[in-house]
């Protein structure tokens, strides 16, 4: 489904999301959710797409979550999901490619937890994030109450949660919610950088990383650590690109990372 309130742009192995309705601050309505969905889908079968970028239009909102003035015209009832999840990616967990949120100005309620589903935050000095739905007569319900006692110290998680209080960029940056701030000017230099060092790394090993990573978090350590449990892992253990890099290494150049 094609939407122009969602652009999907392929810059070589990056696949680059942007939510593109500025005048509501970038906030979703259910045809972003659905083509969404169909986005995080192709992103994850595509074996041309190694790493992805989400962000939002303009300069004064990465998102501001759900589209309240949709859901108020609209019965006042909170739209269906895809199997995704808000924005197709909050109860995704299946994706072993890293996705970077670029957050551009506001990451608020659903916008705020799709930035902290993502795998790596680099924000704008002009960034805030929180989880006002308690203001509204809701509760941050796609994942973020659960995503942000496992990503904050809990007092301080608790206190985001029951005040439905934003914090600063450099707050963010403090408790280590973000891995970069910069200048507005500065963000895509910034998000560039990163993106430059994933795909200096073989893309399989990017994915091993992250599945083996998240895929422990709950576990105790003495049931999680075995390659064996992890798809992508034994994947990456008989491709060429686990040939590549010592080979490369050896002859000192750089690697030529082929994905497979």
């Amino acid at each position: 489904m094609e939407t122009e309130d969602i652009l999907f742009e392929r810059r070589g192995e990056v696949a680059w999301v942007t939510i593109n309705r500025p005048h509501v601050r970038n906030a979703l309505h259910p045809p972003c959710h659905d083509r969404l969905e169909e986005i995080w889908n192709e992103v994850a079968e595509d074996p041309e797409i190694w790493l992805a970028v989400l962000t939002g239009a303009g300069d004064l909102a990465f998102s501001a979550g759900n589209d309240l003035k949709w859901t108020a015209a609209n019965g006042g009832q909170l739209p269906a999901m895809p199997k995704g999840g808000f924005g197709g990616l909050c109860s995704r967990f299946d994706l072993v490619k890293p996705v970077i949120a670029r957050v551009n100005g506001l990451a608020l309620g659903g916008g705020f937890e799709l930035a902290l589903a993502a795998d790596l935050i680099v924000a704008s000095d002009t960034a805030r994030f929180g989880l006002p739905e308690p203001k509204v007569g809701l509760m941050a319900a796609a994942g973020g109450a659960q995503r942000l006692v496992r990503q904050l110290p809990l007092k301080q998680a608790m206190g985001m949660l029951l005040t439905g209080e934003p914090i600063s960029a450099a707050r963010a940056l403090e408790l280590g919610l973000v891995n970069e701030v910069a200048p507005s000017a500065d963000l895509d230099a910034a998000v560039d950088r990163w993106v430059e060092r994933i795909l200096a790394c073989s893309p399989l090993s990017v994915r091993a990383s992250k599945q083996a990573a998240m895929g422990s978090l709950d576990r105790p350590l003495d049931q999680c650590v075995s390659p064996a449990l992890y798809p992508a892992v034994r994947t990456l253990f008989t491709s060429e690109d686990s040939k590549e890099g010592p080979q490369a290494f050896a002859e000192k150049r750089k690697p030529v990372w082929k994905g497979r």
